[in-house]
């Protein structure tokens, strides 16, 4: 339907237009998200504690991998229905995006039953100490149920961005961010409901979004359309093989976030062992703040995936440089004006999650700008490695992935705090994002066409 498209061609329209055109409402998306995670770290701080904070911060991991997994099917469906589309192969298209939502929340209600399970197991998983964990336990009971409806919304924006309705993408992520932050205030103050407030909020936050996914492709959608899933043998084949050729172009997207987990569970055990549960609190501020510089990170990326995947399929090379330039110089832009801000207000946004008077107010202070040196590598990062999953070079982007998130971070958060104390703590995440970005544009120049 024509009232819904927001008039964009992939392969005809300038690319500094289309860019921007669909960076904005990805952006303000987002943005939307990464506020009502900042609420609810404020709203919980100052209306239950640092011990609660804490507890969310063990918990975050898990909130983490099913975003990732979320993002993976997303990402991975919107590159293969990307280029199908190019080729004017509008059922294969759709046939992909219906796959990536039954398969994504088939997996997700799995991941859901796993943890409700088995909750201190995950607890402790996650770097949790016993007495958090009634609190870590509290809130990842009732905050499960939002991972299936986070499944829907997710691959659903993605999906609709590229049928070519970003700013209604952009308003199912900011509906869902003002419901949560509204239920927050109400849960966690008037009704004194404490983390499990907090958690009830977010997954009630979720329901919202999921309906307006719903209603867009239930008849409004430009070309894209959701097949009725088939069950046959040789259906499941297809449907096994496609999900797994989308989980491998999206499997960088997953690593990202689960690289966030993986500095978050490792920061955990690092801080807790030094510094204790007022340290695990301190850190907890820049885990809720690393979302924020993720998210211009990933907005750049979004906005540039559909452009560079349709036009490789078309085999424009011209226009997916032009594209790569855009993101290169938007994320150093944007990485510097983070960094700058950032470190110029630490001491204001620490006392927004924690009182003055708590030890973990002190330790966030001296910290806090440190850790927020890696805000210009790692969005350049992110911005470069989707290009390079843009691309379907997944092989390529998986490594670069793993690379910054897991082969390079856990040393850096062991061997730094030997040489420089527990400065070397709040740096790791700066050593390893900036070693990574070395290798990644050495990478580009060998390979530059």
């Amino acid at each position: 339907m024509k009232d819904n498209r927001d008039a964009l061609d992939y392969g005809e329209m300038r690319v500094s237009k289309l860019f921007y055109k669909l960076f904005f409402p990805t952006l303000l998306g987002l943005l939307s998200s990464v506020l009502l995670n900042l609420a609810d770290g404020i709203f919980v701080g100052q209306g239950v504690g640092s011990d609660a904070l804490a507890a969310i911060n063990i918990a975050a991991p898990m909130f983490l991998v099913s975003t990732g997994i979320a993002l993976m099917f997303g990402s991975g469906a919107s590159i293969v229905a990307a280029v199908h589309l190019s080729k004017g192969n509008r059922k294969a298209a759709n046939i992909n995006v219906t796959q990536a939502f039954t398969v994504g929340l088939l997996l997700m209600l799995t991941i859901v039953v796993i943890v409700n399970v088995f909750p201190r197991q995950t607890a402790a998983l996650f770097g949790g100490s016993e007495a958090l964990y009634p609190l870590v336990h509290d809130y990842l009971f009732w905050v499960s149920p939002c991972f299936c409806f986070m499944i829907i919304n997710i691959v659903g924006t993605f999906a609709i961005r590229l049928d070519g309705s970003p700013n209604f993408s952009m308003t199912i992520n900011t509906l869902s961010a003002l419901v949560n932050i509204i239920l927050d205030w109400l849960f966690i103050f008037p009704l004194d409901m404490g983390i499990k407030g907090a958690a009830i909020a977010t997954s009630i936050s979720g329901i919202p979004g999921m309906v307006l996914v719903a209603w867009y492709f239930w008849g409004h959608s430009n070309q894209l359309r959701l097949y009725r899933p088939k069950f046959s043998q040789t259906a499941l084949h297809l449907t096994a093989r496609n999900c797994g050729y989308m989980l491998r172009l999206g499997f960088p997207t997953f690593i990202a976030e689960t690289a966030i987990c993986c500095m978050i569970i490792t920061g955990n055990y690092m801080f807790i062992g030094r510094l204790h549960e007022d340290g695990v609190a301190a850190f907890s501020v820049a885990c809720y703040l690393f979302p924020m510089i993720f998210m211009f990170g990933n907005a750049i990326a979004q906005t540039a995936l559909p452009i560079v995947s349709y036009n490789y399929g078309k085999g424009n090379q011209d226009r997916i440089r032009q594209t790569l330039h855009i993101s290169a110089g938007l994320s150093v832009g944007l990485g510097l004006v983070m960094t700058t801000v950032g470190i110029l207000l630490a001491p204001q946004i620490v006392n927004l999650f924690i009182d003055g008077t708590s030890p973990a107010n002190a330790i966030g202070h001296a910290g806090l700008p440190l850790f927020l040196t890696s805000s210009l590598p790692f969005t350049v990062n992110v911005v470069l490695i989707g290009y390079l999953q843009s691309l379907e070079r997944y092989k390529a982007a998986t490594f670069f992935m793993l690379l910054r998130g897991f082969v390079l971070i856990i040393p850096s958060f062991i061997l730094l705090p030997e040489l420089l104390g527990n400065t070397g703590l709040w740096l790791a995440e700066t050593v390893a994002e900036t070693l990574t970005l070395v290798v990644l544009i050495g990478f580009l120049l060998w390979n530059r066409k």
